[in-house]
């Protein structure tokens, strides 16, 4: 159903290297870059979007939170551990969210802004 999110931030620079980072290792390239914005496309079309906002500051929203999904739990805890790396904060370490062992398996991290994300995959190892 999404096709795309944003990620608002207050210094696009410091924002490129980590969500380059981790958009690689998902097997979403850069595929756009403007003075104020970044975009990264998932193999399926979705776009990630990382820039200033058109007003104001960036800020963080309570109770707002993105998930990528990922080819493999291994990816998963990759992911997370570099998120981690690169200056993120833990909110959640990899594991099975629920009580079916072949269902979610997720971790969570914010961004150097403090936006939230999860990197997942659901279904069996």
């Amino acid at each position: 159903m999404l096709t795309v999110g944003r990620f608002g931030t207050r210094d696009l620079e410091r924002a490129k290297p980590f969500y380059d980072a981790i958009a690689e290792m998902l097997g979403a390239p850069r595929v756009f870059e403007r003075p104020d914005l970044v975009g990264y496309q998932g193999a399926e079309g979705s776009m990630l979007l990382v820039g200033k906002p058109f007003a104001g500051d960036a800020t963080v929203g309570n109770g707002t939170q993105m998930g990528l999904a990922a080819p493999s739990r291994a990816v998963v805890d990759a992911v997370h551990a570099k998120a981690l790396e690169l200056g993120g904060s833990c909110e959640g370490t990899p594991g099975i969210r629920g009580d079916d062992p072949n269902g979610f398996y997720g971790a969570y991290f914010r961004d150097l802004d403090g936006n939230k994300l999860t990197v997942f995959r659901y279904g069996p190892p």
